[in-house]
């Protein structure tokens, strides 16, 4: 199998670089293949004619998109559907990935994949049109979503938690925002089992199990053995340009029939932790 990977230096990507063996892999930065100029995504199809391309490629500055909805659009949206048309001519099949913020974080259980949308941001507007946008051009392809995504070498949660509390005694983290913690590495070995199994549809990828922001940073201060106290508190205390779900658990029945396990978000986070104490 040839898989191209657009995103490659990101968080995840790198993970994807780094694990997946036995088949031939082609990473491509944002440097190397800007996802908004078709002629640039056809010349990596020409050149290498992969089976599979994963589209990790995105803007991901969740705030960011508030300010900069064009940015976001084009690159979240029409790129990504620049990539389908351009896997649909070559024959490639497309694995995306998606977003827990496609939905409106009203639900008080675990979100199925037939779940309809309903993004209050303009990140998860871009990721919703984007998911719709490829089923159309490419029925077969793999949509992935997930959550709360956390690794080395990249910005993340648990990094800014631990930067934090080397200088500060208290930590305040909301306590009424739930999702899963989703480990880069983890993530990275499901989406390449994913497409050994010739995945299709939507398919929901996160650590199992949930949590809140406080006590997933409760876990993380526990885990590193620091003394910072973390106390819990609101969300209307910290206001962001962009609104967060309360709730964004995302169910993995759709993963279970490719009999794929995830471990759980704190299984996730003890192995960041162990990784990123072997990188000081």
């Amino acid at each position: 199998m040839r898989a191209a990977i657009f995103g490659a230096s990101g968080l995840l990507g790198k993970y994807l670089v780094r694990e997946w063996t036995g088949d031939e892999i082609y990473p491509f930065n944002s440097a190397q293949v800007d996802i908004r100029q078709p002629q640039q995504v056809e010349k990596i199809m020409v050149r290498h004619r992969p089976d599979w391309i994963i589209l990790t490629a995105a803007y991901t500055d969740v705030d960011g998109c508030e300010s900069n909805p064009d940015l976001a659009f084009a690159t979240n949206t029409a790129g990504a559907l620049n990539v389908a048309e351009a896997a649909k001519r070559f024959g490639a099949r497309l694995l995306f990935l998606s977003s827990d913020y496609v939905f409106d974080g009203l639900a008080s259980e675990p979100y199925e994949v037939n779940f309809p949308p309903n993004p209050q941001s303009v990140y998860g507007r871009s990721k919703a049109d984007a998911e719709s946008g490829i089923l159309s051009i490419l029925p077969n392809a793999c949509t992935v979503r997930t959550s709360w995504v956390f690794g080395m070498r990249g910005k993340c949660f648990p990094d800014t938690i631990l930067r934090l509390a080397q200088s500060r005694a208290v930590l305040d983290v909301v306590d009424d925002q739930r999702g899963a913690p989703t480990y880069a590495r983890h993530l990275a070995l499901a989406i390449i089992e994913l497409c050994r199994h010739k995945a299709k549809g939507i398919v929901h990828v996160t650590n199992a199990g949930s949590c809140s922001w406080f006590e997933f940073a409760s876990e993380i201060i526990r885990l590193s053995a620091l003394s910072t106290t973390v106390r819990p508190t609101t969300t209307d205390k910290f206001p962001r340009p962009a609104k967060r779900p309360a709730y964004s658990v995302l169910s993995l029945k759709s993963l279970d029939k490719y009999r794929i396990h995830m471990p759980s978000w704190q299984e996730g986070l003890t192995e960041y932790i162990a990784e990123r104490n072997r990188a000081v």
